[in-house]
């Protein structure tokens, strides 16, 4: 299973704002600098993570993208909730209905999954790895 590549820039772009200290904003700029992507495909996702309520964007000469809601709650699956969606990442091609052992299989591997990445914290990262950016 591969998760896109603008949840692993939404996951570093959150990594960032955290460490670095989450009510001093940062510039589109500078973020794209360090994730060595383009500003316009980085806007994008910074757009996803405002609409769901993780960060939010100010204007000005101070202005940036900063951390906003309970941010010290933020899980890793928050995160990927808000770039990939909540779609199961196993779709069953064959009609057998909700008792399909294959389905079963999968569906419950990827429960333990979301549950692991729902537990993990970025603000329990950044401490852990001591990250002042």
């Amino acid at each position: 299973m591969k998760y896109s590549k603008a949840t692993d820039y939404a996951l570093h772009t959150m990594l960032f704002l955290t460490a670095a200290t989450p009510q001093k904003p940062m510039g589109v700029q500078q973020l794209a600098e360090r994730l060595s992507v383009s500003q316009t495909y980085l806007s994008k996702i910074l757009s996803k993570l405002v609409k769901a309520g993780m960060i939010e964007s100010t204007t000005g000469a101070n202005g940036g993208y900063r951390l906003k809601r309970d941010w010290e709650n933020i899980s890793f699956l928050d995160i990927i909730h808000a770039i990939e969606g909540t779609a199961s990442l196993f779709d069953c091609s064959i009609e057998h209905g909700p008792d399909c052992p294959i389905q079963k299989v999968v569906i419950a591997a990827e429960k333990k999954m979301e549950e692991q990445l729902g537990n993990q914290k970025m603000s329990e990262l950044v401490r852990s790895l001591n990250i002042v950016i």
